[in-house]
């Protein structure tokens, strides 16, 4: 079961990218949340998630003696389901999804680039705490970073692009 988790249904397991593979994962199910609950549920669900998964590492790296598996992806959804509950900011119904006037959409896709890119590149903080934090907070938390500042991003290039289309 623990792996199941720590893997995100096996989808690190993936022989290219399994970090991108797991933030894959976690975008529709994150999407599926803000749909049929709301942004605190998310986020809610994001912090929980964060929470078990630290433990299960911590137990995992003492088990194995592997810190910062690439196997363990349970961090990108933590990460993306942050961003999300951050940049969209509002809860739309399941037949308003592919309107685009309402950013839902192009938010989610945006969150999830400026996600990959905090997380890959790691800057400032966020590659400070990759370097620097042991166990499971090591492994969380520079993609719970990596989540805050992709949101908050997100969530800033859409509102300029709002106001710009609407005062030019």
């Amino acid at each position: 079961m623990n792996w199941f988790f720590l893997t995100l249904g096996y989808s690190g397991l993936s022989p290219k990218a399994p970090g991108t593979m797991g933030t894959v994962v976690a975008l529709p199910l994150g999407m599926a949340i803000l749909i049929y609950f709301d942004t605190t549920t998310l986020f809610l669900a994001a912090l929980l998630v964060s929470v078990i998964a630290i433990k299960v590492i911590n137990k995992y790296e003492d088990e194995t003696s592997n810190h910062d598996d690439q196997r363990i992806v349970i961090d990108e959804l933590a990460g993306m389901w942050f961003a999300l509950s951050i940049a969209p900011a509002l809860t739309i119904a399941s037949n308003q999804i592919m309107t685009l006037s309402n950013g839902f959409l192009i938010q989610s896709l945006l969150s999830f680039a400026l996600f990959r890119y905090f997380d890959i590149t790691k800057p400032s903080i966020i590659g400070r705490i990759d370097r620097d934090a042991k166990g499971g907070i090591g492994v969380m938390g520079d993609d719970i970073i990596a989540g805050f500042a992709a949101g908050i991003s997100s969530a800033a290039i859409w509102q300029g692009w709002v106001y710009l289309s609407q005062n030019l």
